[in-house]
């Protein structure tokens, strides 16, 4: 099979996929990306496209997210150009949908199949946006966040098929076009993130000794940001702390945002919530940035990891720590409700409560031999529904099929726990207050 993968930073959720495809010769495997880094797949291609110019600080911000993307798309065709010229003709183009790579594919090569990877919709009502009363949206915020899907309406309208990580993020985009995206994760490498009982951390490239310590609770995220609960879960650790005198925590990310607004101008969410709220820094470690190796240290020698997360994209961190067997303490929100089931798997509690959060962290400390089943289950969930194993061969299988145009694509979906992919959004609509005018 001729796959040309399309995503602007390598090798990104195509990852395991194309390693796996890279392991069988018959496969002609090409990325085209536009980020430089020194990563490789081996019998992966990698092909550099760059934009002519950055969107216009002009245009109107609405459409901004879309001239972005018709500039990538542009790239892309370019890119593709002179991939044929070399002789390079997919049967399937996989792009990820969004940033714009995949707009003009069809036109590039009519004749390519074409799967996109739907990670998420915009919707202003029931899910991130206005998830938090503190930062209620206005008219001009209801008309922003629909035009941002204009790059990915289109790939909707002509892609062959869809796939999307989560039934949770599937069920984000319009009723019409959920039957052509099929719910199917990347899965985690369950050989790699397992348990490691007893463990201590040490990382002395960043001074860290904590093998002393037996209360860890563990915090990981790309950013320090309110989508992942950040400001909350420092206000659960100014009030652990003051309880418990051993207590010592580990956040991993970079000070910087992800996703959602950015801190206000010369200052971070880090910067804002240290000075809102004292901590006896002598036992809390920013580690920032770490290598899986690293990074796996801490949440296999971690007694209670939290997760916290807006109704947005699920991250694949919570579910490796799930693979090392970890204590997991979710935010009891769409995203999380679909792995973990309160008391089963995981525990979950109130994202806007810090006082909760911290009583459901000393429950588990108090009584870590309560909670073991707990972490076996966690890890049996993983082993179940999100291992590499299982779900790579199906992820090809699916390629295959769309492909050779044989849709809808017939492969075993995993389906999600009980109940799960039933819940609607607790998030009810706000009523707009008079009249706002728009930018």
């Amino acid at each position: 099979m001729r796959v040309l993968f399309l995503h602007p930073n390598f090798p990104a959720q195509f990852r395991h996929v194309a390693t796996l495809l890279s392991k069988d010769p018959k496969n002609q495997l090409v990325f085209g990306t536009k980020t430089e880094n020194n990563l490789q797949i081996s019998g992966v291609h990698k092909a550099m496209y760059s934009v002519a110019r950055e969107p216009n600080p002009q245009t109107h911000h609405y459409i901004r997210v879309l001239e972005g993307a018709v500039l990538q798309g542009q790239a892309v065709y370019r890119l593709c150009d002179d991939l044929k010229k070399k002789g390079f003709y997919p049967d399937l183009v996989y792009s990820h949908s969004g940033w714009g790579p995949s707009l003009y594919v069809k036109d590039a090569y009519p004749r390519a199949a074409h799967l996109s990877y739907f990670e998420w919709y915009y919707n202003a009502r029931g899910a991130d946006a206005d998830f938090d009363p503190s930062e209620p949206l206005n008219a001009d915020d209801f008309l922003r966040i629909r035009s941002k899907n204009a790059p990915i309406l289109m790939d909707l309208g002509h892609c062959d098929w869809g796939i999307s990580p989560t039934y949770w993020q599937r069920s984000q985009f319009p009723e019409v076009f959920q039957p052509r995206i099929t719910p199917l994760h990347d899965g985690v490498d369950t050989d790699y993130f397992v348990p490691k009982p007893g463990a201590k951390l040490v990382l002395p490239d960043k001074n860290l000794d904590l093998s002393h310590v037996d209360e860890l609770v563990t915090y990981v995220a790309r950013g320090m940001e309110p989508y992942r609960g950040f400001p909350q879960f420092i206000e659960t650790l100014g009030i652990l702390l003051e309880r418990r005198p051993n207590v010592h925590a580990v956040i991993v990310g970079e000070n910087r945002v992800c996703y959602g607004k950015a801190a206000p101008q010369g200052t971070t969410y880090k910067d804002m919530m240290l000075e809102k709220v004292p901590l006896d820094m002598s036992r809390v470690h920013f580690t920032g940035g770490l290598p899986y190796g690293q990074y796996l240290q801490v949440i296999q020698a971690s007694s209670v990891h939290v997760y916290l997360t807006r109704p947005f994209v699920l991250s694949w961190s919570m579910i490796e720590a799930m693979s090392t067997g970890c204590l997991v303490l979710g935010s009891d929100t769409e995203p999380v409700r679909e792995v973990i089931e309160d008391g089963k798997n995981g525990l979950l509690v109130d994202f806007f409560s810090p006082n909760k959060i911290a009583d459901r962290i000393e429950e588990v400390l108090d009584h870590p031999d309560r909670y073991a089943e707990i972490r076996q289950n966690a890890r049996k969930t993983v082993l179940d529904r999100y291992c590499h194993a299982t779900l790579l061969p199906k992820h090809i299988k699916l390629m295959e099929a769309v492909a050779n145009r044989q849709l809808p694509p017939q492969i075993d979906l995993i389906d999600p726990l009980p109940k799960v992919n039933q819940v609607k959004s607790k998030t009810k609509p706000k009523k707009q207050k008079g009249f706002v005018e728009l930018m």
